[in-house]
């Protein structure tokens, strides 16, 4: 189940992130609100999911679903960059993951 809440707790950071950028520097009301929830939600999944996995494991792979799936949202929603040394670096983040996932 911990890995459940993980999961659910990155895609959540993505959804703050998102709200984050949306929410222009905290001045439209909505998005900073999204953003607020968004965040409570996934500090809480992340620290459910805590009881039963390594910080060291848990962290690192909730900030990494985080980083990714931001990244996505960029490119893809956002028009930003995906130059070959992005996606390189987005690469090098998911082999950082499944290390210490096949570690864990």
């Amino acid at each position: 189940m911990a890995w459940i809440y993980l999961f659910f707790a990155g895609l959540l950071e993505i959804a703050w992130a998102y709200a984050m950028k949306q929410s222009a520097g905290f001045t439209r009301p909505a998005p900073t609100a999204v953003m607020v929830v968004m965040m409570i939600s996934s500090f809480g999944l992340l620290a459910l999911s805590m009881r039963s996995l390594p910080l060291g494991t848990a962290y690192p792979i909730w900030t990494g679903i985080g980083a990714l799936g931001a990244f996505a949202i960029g490119v893809a929603v956002l028009g930003e960059s995906a130059s070959p040394p992005r996606l390189l670096a987005a690469g090098l983040i998911v082999a950082g993951l499944a290390i210490l996932k096949a570690t864990a």
